[in-house]
């Protein structure tokens, strides 16, 4: 638990630090977000500090004691000091706690998502398409906005590939949970047989990141533009608009052909890119930790299978936290709220539990 206080407080400073830099005083979109993210830091950090201040009253009192000079009415003194000390330092330790699993210095970030068709062919695409609508409801519900990078629609109506950004307030605390492998178990919309097919698709969620928290060499990437295909009118067939972003070092490539702006879409391919090369650099980090440290709930492990729809029941059910509801059809309307709040409440728990095991009770040596 202390590791991450000392990271919050690391993050304060600087965000403090940035608050003053001039290029930020005069980029109101970059003071904004700093200023939201260092409130939403404040209380922890000064929590944290009235903390390490207790601890420190107990060390003072504990060298008072242990000087030679140390008189019976100061001893007692300063073994009174070292039980309130302590007990102001235990009730800090329950809320520092609290506000750790409440706290999550990028749920108010925006987010780029992605959606591939898997196992299933056809009946796959037609299910990422259905994870779409269903995430575009959602955002709707909460006034955030859903803009498309890039799609490969198939003829049918499915995708095979799609890539959009979602923006508003808390996107990723709420949305970080998607990440994974979404089955679906139900009669293929192709087929007029009646059996059951299993098909799947991944869905991968990218906090959004500043030009500033992520240096990305523009010598390592090959930018191509090329005429857009798909619905769109002559104008679209005309233009070369559309982006395609190679970086070289990793291999990942990103296009983007949504708008008619070759200015646009080069810019959302690049927020596009750096969020993908900022979550492939922290995954390759995260993988060398032990695994008794990582979150289940929240890892964002694209490889797990998280969730199954299943038609013929109506039922949905969440492999990470045990939990199966039978309201599958609202559910693929965006009402996914009770579910995403217990999946906020598991991994609090997770992290909590956590941080407890790795105190060992020794907080307050």
């Amino acid at each position: 638990m202390l590791d991450k206080l000392y990271e919050c407080e690391n993050k304060y400073e600087e965000l403090e630090h940035l608050l003053t830099e001039p290029e930020v005083l005069g980029d109101s979109d970059r003071y904004r977000k700093a200023a939201t993210e260092l409130a939403s830091l404040r209380e922890t950090v000064e929590t944290f500090r009235e903390y390490k201040a207790a601890l420190a009253e107990i060390e003072d009192a504990k060298s008072a004691i242990d000087d030679p000079d140390c008189d019976s009415d100061l001893r007692t003194l300063a073994e009174e000091q070292i039980r309130d000390a302590k007990a102001r330092a235990d009730e800090l330790t329950g809320k520092l706690r609290e506000l750790l699993k409440a706290n999550d210095p990028e749920a108010d970030r925006d987010v780029v998502m992605e959606i591939r068709a898997g196992t299933g062919g056809e009946e796959a695409a037609l299910f990422a398409a259905v994870l779409f609508r269903m995430y575009c409801k959602y955002a709707d519900g909460r006034g955030w906005q859903v803009s498309v990078a890039d799609s490969n629609e198939t003829e049918i109506g499915g995708f095979k590939e799609i890539v959009f950004t979602v923006e508003g307030k808390g996107v990723y605390g709420q949305m970080k949970y998607e990440s994974g492998v979404h089955r679906v178990q139900r009669v293929p919309q192709t087929e007029a047989g009646g059996r059951i097919h299993t098909s799947a698709a991944t869905v991968a969620v990218f906090p959004e990141t500043e030009d500033d928290e992520f240096e990305l060499d523009p010598n390592e990437v090959e930018v191509d533009t090329y005429r857009s295909g798909g619905a769109g009118g002559q104008h679209i067939n005309k233009t070369e608009s559309a982006i395609r972003l190679t970086h070289k070092p990793t291999g990942i490539v990103v296009t983007c052909q949504d708008q008619r702006s070759q200015i646009k879409n080069k810019e959302r391919a690049f927020k596009v890119l750096r969020a993908k090369l900022k979550d492939l650099y922290e995954s390759q980090k995260k993988s060398t930790e032990s695994a008794d440290r990582k979150s289940q709930v929240g890892s964002g492990d694209r490889s797990q299978r998280i969730r199954t729809y299943n038609y013929t029941q109506n039922r949905i059910t969440d492999h990470r936290i045990g939990y199966t509801a039978y309201y599958l059809d609202d559910f693929v309307e965006g009402k996914l709220d009770d579910m995403i709040e217990r999946l906020r409440a598991a991994d609090g728990a997770e992290k909590l539990a956590g941080g407890m095991a790795g105190d060992d009770g020794n907080d307050q040596d």
